[in-house]
């Protein structure tokens, strides 16, 4: 049976705004770190689940197709943790 990777709430997190910012500076001023960082944290986030999510273009960043299928899940899990604190 196939390891479940030990998701990062805070990599997910970092995730989910750069893919509604569409770029890694924006993105990383939203969260108050800086962009090496978040990119850093991002690629570490692409190492645990084995796909690239993201492509970076002269124009910005953009989803990767697993980023398409990923981004709605990581938004779910984001939610679910919030209620659960709740």
């Amino acid at each position: 049976m196939p390891e479940t990777p030990d998701l990062d709430l805070r990599l997910v997190r970092y995730f989910t705004a750069v893919a509604e910012h569409s770029h890694f500076g924006r993105a990383a001023e939203a969260l108050r770190i800086a962009q090496p960082s978040l990119s850093r944290q991002i690629a570490r986030l692409e190492q645990q689940l084995g796909a690239r999510l993201l492509d970076r273009t002269p124009h910005g960043t953009r989803l990767t197709e697993a980023g398409e299928v990923f981004l709605p899940l990581a938004k779910s899990m984001l939610r679910a943790a919030g209620q659960a604190a709740a």
